[in-house]
């Protein structure tokens, strides 16, 4: 089950075009990078609740079979938490041990494995679990001996945190978990099931990732950034991360030969000065004297005019930067115009006119 229904508010303005799950990751939107790891570890049949934006999704994914995989999709008019959206999954859900993944994430970590220790030690429900460095961002969790929950506390100050391991937003439950969770109304897992079930002296799992499983959710623009850059950097370990049509193998680019990954029909002036890590995506023009730096992505149909600075930024499909202008730590939305000689530093750029946000089911059941 794959949560997809959340606005994104906290990536505005880029959410005013596309649904948080679509947003790119090196080229590849982020639930895109979530089924092929579900895929990766033998689970083929996918359920997502959708709410924003919902005919963007079903267009893009279709029921799955480009993925090899068969997905179902439904559309929730009314949110109603995030156990309530796998509630409205319930019939399908009802056979066997499933896995819940929220689609805002990114991470290479061994589903395989976290399931089996959740059915070696009985659990009714078990949470993956990464140790993080800041506590008071995340919702913390505290263990017994034998890694069973005992408690919960949610954004703690460092000097009251009880433990540095926080819930990372990947569940796998057992069909019973259903009889705890009321037939209707708004009900999340974080601040009511889990604790509740929890309180009721049921086996609740903790099951720490490996050490070196990345893991990283890309909720809000900053770590939006961040993540794409360590896609590039091979931090993470992305399932057919490169699309068939670029070159060098399928490598992470800052492990390809200079640095590059180029999509098909990609043209750089040999004036051009290349000093980043790169991703294009098909059919892009880096103009005369353009200057790259850092980390960049481009996606396809993307023109970088002459003289044009770009230093760790993000560039969505069909959009142009102008001549002479000069971008640092910056997202530019798909189909957005940067005017020339204009200078932007660590802002989402949009087109001047953009798709109002769309509630409507437009046709997704």
């Amino acid at each position: 089950m794959l949560l997809a229904a959340g606005v994104g508010s906290r990536l505005e303005p880029l959410t005013t075009q596309v649904p948080k799950p679509l947003v790119p990751v090196a080229n590849v939107p982020v639930m895109e990078h979530i089924l092929r790891l579900l895929k990766a570890h033998g689970i083929n049949e996918v359920y997502a609740n959708l709410h924003y934006l919902p005919h963007k999704i079903t267009e893009y994914f279709g029921d799955g079979a480009r993925l090899g995989m068969k997905l179902t999709c439904r559309y929730e008019e009314q949110l109603s938490g995030d156990a309530g959206g796998v509630r409205s999954m319930k019939e399908h859900l009802l056979d066997d041990t499933f896995i819940v993944v929220m689609g805002d994430l990114l991470t290479d970590a061994d589903l395989t494995s976290i399931i089996k220790e959740h059915k070696d030690k009985k659990a009714l429900a078990s949470i993956a679990l990464k140790r993080v460095d800041d506590v008071t961002r995340f919702g913390i969790v505290v263990q017994d001996e034998q890694g069973f929950i005992t408690g919960f506390q949610e954004k703690p100050k460092v000097e009251d945190a009880l433990s540095d391991l926080a819930s990372t937003g990947i569940y796998i439950l057992e069909p019973e978990v259903f009889s705890h969770i009321p037939e209707s109304g708004e009900f999340g897992f974080g601040r009511q099931l889990f604790p509740q079930l929890v309180a009721k002296g049921l086996p609740v799992l903790g099951i720490e990732m490996a050490k070196g499983t990345y893991w990283s959710d890309v909720g809000a623009i900053p770590q939006y950034l961040e993540s794409n850059f360590d896609a590039l950097d091979g931090v993470v370990k992305l399932q057919n991360c490169i699309s068939e049509d670029q070159s060098q193998n399928g490598k992470s680019p800052a492990k390809a030969a200079g640095g590059r990954v180029v999509g098909a029909g990609t043209t750089i002036s040999p004036s051009a000065e290349i000093d980043a890590i790169l991703m294009t995506g098909k059919n892009c023009q880096i103009g005369a004297n353009a200057k790259l730096s850092g980390h960049v992505v481009l996606g396809d149909n993307c023109v970088v005019e002459e003289g044009a600075s770009l230093t760790n930024c993000l560039v969505w499909a069909n959009s142009k930067i102008g001549k002479g202008s000069q971008l640092q730590n910056t997202v530019v939305a798909g189909n957005t115009v940067v005017e020339p000689n204009s200078n932007h530093d660590r802002v989402a750029l949009v087109p001047q006119t953009v798709e109002p946000k769309k509630l409507a089911s437009n046709g997704v059941k």
